[in-house]
């Protein structure tokens, strides 16, 4: 995937109606997973992706930080990441555990 066109976000994009459900790429292209929570704004901002599985099934949660992803507007205005990191090396992070908040 040509990235060259794409605009990067910057850090006051980083909200959830703008992040959740956008598809995060690895270094070779391959569909990792999908953001399906984030947490905060701005530079603080944290997401968590679900990593493989099928429809959602059998992923693993880890919790990323928004700076350090690649996050972009494609040519056709739709937000997705890219990441350097292989879908091994995000298997291998810890189990992100939801967050009880009041």
């Amino acid at each position: 995937m040509d990235h060259t066109n794409h605009v990067r976000l910057n850090d006051s994009e980083f909200t959830e109606a703008l992040l959740n459900g956008a598809p995060i790429y690895g270094p070779d292209d391959d569909n990792l997973g999908t953001i399906s929570e984030v947490y905060g704004d701005g530079a603080d901002t944290t997401v968590v992706v679900d990593v493989g599985g099928f429809l959602g099934i059998g992923a693993k949660p880890v919790e990323l930080r928004a700076k350090d992803l690649d996050l972009m507007r494609g040519e056709d205005g739709v937000v997705h990441g890219h990441t350097r990191w292989t879908k091994d090396q995000l298997k291998d992070l810890p189990e992100y555990t939801p967050r009880n908040i009041p």
